[in-house]
């Protein structure tokens, strides 16, 4: 490390009572709060002291500005450590800190975004180092900046797969401007890790992974500075072997102790004695400022240029149109950015890809890492970022996905090969769940279109539309049924067929929308009439339209949807009218596992094809009759 300069002793000495005076915030907070894990901030001191005061560059009064170093916490419980970082940085009051997990402050067990220097919310062990790779992607090449991202890993979470997934994610790009710090402190939760203290193992793990991996005494700033100090060619991983509740001789190296806090009077004599280890220094030390050479980006406006370009009754499936519609976004759009998971000749993203190819990132079959990227990219409003992978595929990045709604990230997801549609292919990669998931993210928007048109629509609205967005397309062709000068909105629903002699209203969305339209074509050669209403949206839903034209229709209101019954539009439907009275509400979706087949076949089978909605139809009506 020919170009590292040795701290003088006085950096070192002030970068050893920082790490105390850490040590000391974490127990006086986490003890007064009665929740915390002081253990395991003890043991990354050291760490957070180099990396805040001697090794990142930023803005100690703008943490969110887009020039500074970035920094995510991955081991969220070790939150009381990043918050008194900050204290020592000067940009919390040391009083703030003894509102740790008060239901009315922004200091919450767990990193969140409540606080402006956190990111992403991090403690669902394993996405931290994800969300870095989006972020040191970002940096080098979409930005093309000097700022650097550093992950702080637990060695309890290098046995999440997802870990792996960014290792492999980071090396394959050579991601030189990350940088991984793990605190390998030997002990979980109830016992300890697999390698415990093996430093040598994890090294050689790394290196297979094409990181340079570095040993460090991780209690030693002497240590640490140097080698956080000198960039690689490749992303750095710091294996640090620490101590876990150093400077707590009663829970050091000691299980039972994770989680837990400590009595006030033991807590007293600690801090009593780490007190006493705060030597007296005449240097104060402060962040170094960054480089100010990352572009500045506007994000506001992101519209397309042009109405869709689709001629009513041509046949398009809404996953090449939801292709088209992205690649035409980006073309006008320099941050408008595209993610995909080895699927992008089957999602269409391959349409960008073509067309934008430096704007594409390909994270292979790893999903969960997919959507951590997606979020890092995302984050400090640096890019639009649309990923796409399969419908069903999402299910195994759920944990990503919930907490990229607590992040209040704005990533924009779009899942091909939903339902039966899918067809041959069979039951395992048939997303019949995906709106159950994505209804049950506190800030999704659920897109559901059913045409070229409308696809084109949601992915424009998706990409100004805060929140998780989640836009659902599938695999086989559809009519164009919307003219190209149709106005769409988030939560607005469409009438699309009706008649004012109507007896039933029909909510139907994607492939069994078409359904409906050829039931409405039947029924209306034996005098019987319906309304079909596309939702559009699922969530939100158009309550307003579906109530008011169900009241047309004397009550009578039928669903139909490629989806499992459990928490799809149905359930949505449902969950709208159950304050409503005189409803008379009929069901169709999805009721056993599927088997593979024709999509045509499938629909017939499984009761949500043409035929099945008309006879649901006959049937209430019949029934209503009766009941007269």
């Amino acid at each position: 490390m020919e170009d590292y300069h040795k701290p003088d002793q006085q950096t070192v000495l002030a970068l050893r009572n920082i790490a105390n005076r850490l040590r000391i915030h974490c127990i006086k907070a986490t003890t007064a709060a009665g929740s915390g894990h002081p253990t395991s901030c003890c043991s990354v001191a050291e760490i957070m002291s180099v990396l805040y005061f001697h090794t990142m560059k930023y803005r100690y009064d703008d943490p969110r500005n887009f020039n500074n170093d970035r920094f995510i916490m991955s081991k969220g419980h070790a939150a009381p450590a990043l918050y008194s970082m900050w204290v020592e940085a000067g940009f919390l009051k040391e009083s703030e800190l003894f509102s740790l997990c008060h239901v009315d402050s922004s200091m919450e067990g767990h990193p969140t975004p409540k606080q402006h220097f956190v990111d992403l919310a991090t403690g669902s062990l394993g996405q931290g180092l994800g969300v870095a790779c989006g972020m040191a992607y970002t940096g080098k090449y979409f930005d093309k900046a000097s700022y650097r991202v550093f992950c702080l890993l637990g060695d309890g979470e290098m046995s999440e797969g997802s870990v792996w997934e960014a290792m492999s994610f980071a090396s394959y790009y050579q991601l030189d401007n990350l940088v991984a710090i793990m605190d390998i402190n030997r002990l979980g939760q109830t016992d300890s890790v697999p390698l415990q203290h093996y430093v040598e193992k994890y090294q050689k793990r790394c290196e297979a992974f094409g990181w340079h991996a570095i040993i460090v005494d991780g209690h030693s700033v002497e240590e640490l500075c140097k080698a956080l100090s000198h960039a690689r060619h490749q992303p750095t991983a710091i294996i640090a072997k620490t101590i876990k509740g150093k400077g707590i001789p009663a829970a050091e190296d000691k299980l039972g102790w994770h989680g837990k806090t400590l009595p006030k009077d033991m807590a007293e004599m600690v801090i009593k004695d780490l007190q006493s280890r705060v030597m007296n220094s005449s240097k104060h030390l402060y962040p170094a400022a960054p480089v100010e050479d990352a572009p500045p980006v506007s994000l506001r406006n992101i519209r397309m240029p042009s109405a869709p370009s689709y001629k009513p009754g041509e046949k398009m499936t809404t996953r090449k149109a939801y292709g088209m519609a992205l690649a035409k976004l980006g073309r006008y759009n320099e941050r408008v950015v595209a993610v995909d998971g080895d699927t992008n000749n089957l999602t269409y993203s391959e349409i960008f890809k073509n067309e934008h190819p430096n704007r594409f990132v390909e994270c292979y079959i790893a999903q969960q890492n997919m959507v951590s990227v997606a979020m890092g990219c995302a984050a400090r409003d640096r890019n639009v970022v649309f990923a796409s992978t399969l419908a069903s595929f999402f299910t195994r990045a759920y944990d990503q996905l919930r907490t990229a709604a607590i992040s209040e990230s704005n990533i924009n997801l779009c899942g091909s090969h939903c339902g039966l549609s899918t067809g041959e292919e069979g039951p395992s990669l048939m997303g019949l769940e995906d709106i159950s998931m994505f209804r049950s993210l506190p800030t999704a928007t659920v897109f559901y279109p059913s045409d070229g048109v409308s696809t084109e629509k949601a992915v424009e609205l998706a990409a100004s539309t805060r929140g998780v967005t989640y836009i659902r397309t599938s695999r086989q062709e559809s009519a164009i049924i919307y003219n190209s000068n149709e106005d769409f909105h988030v939560g607005q629903a469409k009438v699309v067929y009706q008649n004012k002699d109507d007896q039933v209203t029909v909510v139907a969305a994607g492939v069994t929308l078409h359904e409906a339209l050829a039931a409405a074509e039947y029924l209306k050669k034996e005098r019987i009439y319906i309304r079909v209403i596309d939702p559009f949206t699922i969530k939100p839903l158009d309550v307003k339209t579906i109530v008011d034209h169900t009241r047309a229709t004397r009550g009578r209101i039928l669903t139909v949807e490629d989806h499992y019954y459990e928490g799809g539009l149905g359930e949505a439907v449902s969950s709208a009218m159950v304050n409503e009275s005189g409803f008379n509400l009929h069901r169709l979706a999805v009721s056993h596992i599927p088997r593979s087949g024709k999509p045509h076949e499938l629909l017939k089978i499984y009761g949500i094809d043409r035929d099945a909605i008309a006879q649901a139809v006959r049937k209430m009506l019949s029934s209503s009759t009766n009941a007269k």
